[in-house]
């Protein structure tokens, strides 16, 4: 269910490094418990930001919920797109509803994010 290549946080963000970058975004269990996304509040670019920190929120007719960041990084790219339309984040968690693009500055911090399977049992524990 959870793409196996991605990491994860226990917050329920995931991450994808690209080319010295992590791009991140909400998982899919973490859409589907917020429900409709209505809006979306991302960081300003050129912030840098340490791992756990709020980089914005996400907020559904459920609920309101923070976005952390899940390693440490300057903040190179919002999805403008999901902000303008945040229903892709419903529609396309792991796709064209990622959120944040941050250039890792500790890129070791990766080695403490869950795998698939790790987080897929941190949902069931929950």
């Amino acid at each position: 269910m959870h793409p196996e290549e991605l990491k994860y946080t226990k917050s329920h963000e995931w991450v994808r490094v690209e080319d010295g970058e992590a791009v991140v975004g909400i998982t899919y269990h973490a859409q589907e418990q917020l429900g409709d996304i209505t809006y979306i509040e991302l960081p300003e670019v050129g912030r840098t930001v340490a791992a756990g920190e709020t980089l914005g929120t996400v907020e559904s007719v459920k609920a309101v919920a923070d976005l952390f960041a899940p390693v440490s990084g300057e903040v190179v790219a919002v999805n403008e797109e999901a902000a303008a339309a945040p229903e892709i984040v419903n529609q396309d968690p792991y796709g064209r509803g990622w959120l944040v693009r941050l250039k890792l500055s500790k890129p070791e911090e990766l080695e403490t994010l869950l795998s698939a399977q790790e987080y897929e049992q941190t949902i069931k524990e929950e």
